[in-house]
């Protein structure tokens, strides 16, 4: 993975913190579930970003995860648990303003540079999470997949902005309807993220990279970063809000709980548009 320190500063059940003078490094930690997004990892999350936000010692972040891959989304074994107690309701919405809305805005609203470094496959709201950052690297065998049409779902967690903000209608429609993964190098080549490295020099290219933004003109980061998010994600909270409105609804269809019964059971969905 190739840490800034040997030991996390700090541990949380799901998240590390790795600290290397003003640079800081959050790991998802948890490999066993491909650092699918839970209720748990949500909490370790924003509490870590909001203490680095914060901390005028942190000059720039990098997140990224353990094991194989980034971030694979929402964890949908947690979230069939939870609609089984809600007779097969899911409230998507809620989980969407509570948990993931504040940490995507965290990220953005830092006043510090924040770097993605996807050493994995990153999915669903992994995408999200991935592209909430300020510079977006990845390992060459990594891609990117909005996989939530494949459980009958829309883009959610700033999906549906920063993916179209990035490359286009275009390729964004493309991504959002047919859910199919694109290869690092295509996602650089789109310009969907800034650079792809061998897996071999993503671990030293992505710490170097941590490093130059820690030692650079920290002022200088966040009057850019101030700039982008005036033109690009000005309405960024409406835009939450209409995803996490559209989300809540399908989180009742038949064909969200059809999507997650078939990625349970590992078989073919029979979506009906209901």
């Amino acid at each position: 993975m190739g840490v800034v320190s040997e030991e996390p500063v700090r541990r949380y059940e799901t998240v590390d913190l790795y600290r290397d003078g003003g640079a800081a490094k959050i790991v998802l930690n948890r490999p066993n579930r491909m650092n699918a997004w839970s209720t748990a990892l949500s909490d370790d999350l924003l509490h870590v970003l909001r203490d680095v936000a914060h901390d005028a010692s942190v000059r720039a972040v990098m997140i990224t995860g353990s094991g194989k891959a980034f971030c694979s989304g929402a964890d949908l074994k947690e979230g069939a648990e939870e609609a089984a107690k809600n007779g097969g309701v899911l409230d998507t919405s809620k989980i969407l303003t509570r948990y993931y809305h504040p940490i995507v805005t965290t990220i953005r609203e830092m006043s510090k540079p924040v770097v993605s470094a996807v050493n994995g496959p990153a999915a669903g709201a992994g995408v999200s999470l991935a592209l909430a950052g300020d510079l977006v690297v990845a390992a060459e065998s990594a891609y990117f997949m909005l996989a939530f049409v494949n459980v009958g779902l829309v883009p959610d967690g700033g999906a549906s902005l920063f993916v179209p903000a990035r490359i286009g209608f275009a390729r964004a429609a493309e991504m959002a309807l047919l859910g199919d993964p694109v290869p690092a190098a295509k996602a650089v080549e789109v310009g969907l993220i800034n650079v792809a490295w061998p897996d071999t020099e993503f671990a030293k290219n992505a710490d170097a990279l941590l490093q130059r933004l820690a030692n650079g003109p920290t002022r200088s980061y966040a009057g850019s970063k101030r700039e982008l998010n005036h033109w690009l994600y000005a309405r960024m909270a409406d835009q939450l809000a209409l995803e996490a409105e559209i989300q809540g609804d399908l989180g009742a269809s038949r064909d969200f709980m059809e999507g997650i019964a078939a990625f349970l059971e590992k078989r073919q969905t029979r979506f009906t548009g209901e």
